[in-house]
């Protein structure tokens, strides 16, 4: 491509506002997604070419994301030369203004480069924090970073035994939202490692009121969709009570079962996604 690039770009957003990671449709006025706006932005560089960027981790509206990453080619007017990494990072935050959305770090990759189809695993962490009645009385940098339990207890042992369940390769049939694709798209997932473990608050140094943390953290293989995470945040959403036995609440729905389950449920305002980059490619790795 003639005085042109590809570029990988890694971005982090607040994803409260947004329509989710990738653009929103056309008939949804004023609810734009974290690729409308990153468009908008590169957009801003006037380019020759139209710019379209493929996301490599789709998310859903409220999600944030501590690293998502997109590909895109920009080719310059007037012959000048690409934008170095460091000039295009500066330009599109610039351009970003007030959104919740940064770009930390760029990279030229070659023009066959792919972000979606070289991602090799994708990390999710659900953050929870006990002691706390009312979201309200999180501190700022919490706010819609984690979920609030009035309990100061969670049975912890019962969470790791029902995140268990999930790690390695599963039929999530049962899990899968009915769409046009859902025949060519297969089941079968994997899912590499389940952690549930004590966290922390952001703000730990310098906020001192009382407060347990605890975070899930999920490594999922590249090509792992949204319907999974509906059934983990699921299991989850009794803030890990002993009421609900991970055998039970895990139990497999009939072989074949499309419809909707009762661990369906995810308030996805609350998780963080990270793909990570691969030094030697910019690409993306496993933990």
């Amino acid at each position: 491509m003639h005085n042109g690039a590809r570029y990988l770009i890694f971005f982090q957003y607040i994803g409260k506002k947004y329509r989710g990671a990738v653009k929103a449709p056309s008939n949804q006025l004023g609810w734009k997604g974290v690729q409308d706006h990153l468009e908008d932005a590169i957009g801003k560089l006037k380019p020759l070419n139209t710019v379209s960027l493929s996301v490599s981790s789709r998310t859903d509206t409220g999600v944030n994301a501590l690293s998502n990453s997109a590909h895109f080619d920009l080719q310059r007017r007037k012959d000048k030369p690409p934008f170095t990494a460091e000039i295009l990072v500066e330009a599109l935050n610039f351009n970003l203004g007030a959104e919740q959305i940064r770009i930390t770090r760029a990279h030229r990759v070659p023009d066959d480069f792919h972000a979606r189809f070289r991602a090799q695993s994708r990390t999710y962490v659900y953050r929870i924090a006990l002691g706390i009645s009312h979201n309200s009385k999180l501190p700022l940098t919490e706010s819609d970073l984690c979920w609030n339990l009035r309990d100061k207890k969670l049975d912890v042992g019962a969470m790791r035994e029902a995140a268990a369940l999930l790690v390695g390769t599963q039929d999530f049939s049962s899990f899968r939202a009915v769409s046009s694709d859902i025949h060519i798209i297969s089941p079968l997932k994997t899912l590499d490692v389940a952690t549930v473990e004590p966290g922390s608050s952001f703000v730990s140094a310098h906020f001192h009121r009382w407060a347990v943390y605890f975070q899930r953290d999920t490594i999922l293989g590249a090509d792992l969709y949204s319907q999974i995470l509906s059934l983990q945040a699921g299991a989850e959403d009794d803030g890990g009570s002993s009421c609900c036995r991970p055998g039970a609440a895990l139990s497999a729905p009939a072989a074949g079962d499309t419809g909707s389950s009762g661990l369906s449920f995810l308030p996805t305002r609350n998780c963080c996604s990270g793909p990570r980059p691969l030094p030697h490619q910019g690409g993306l790795q496993r933990n």
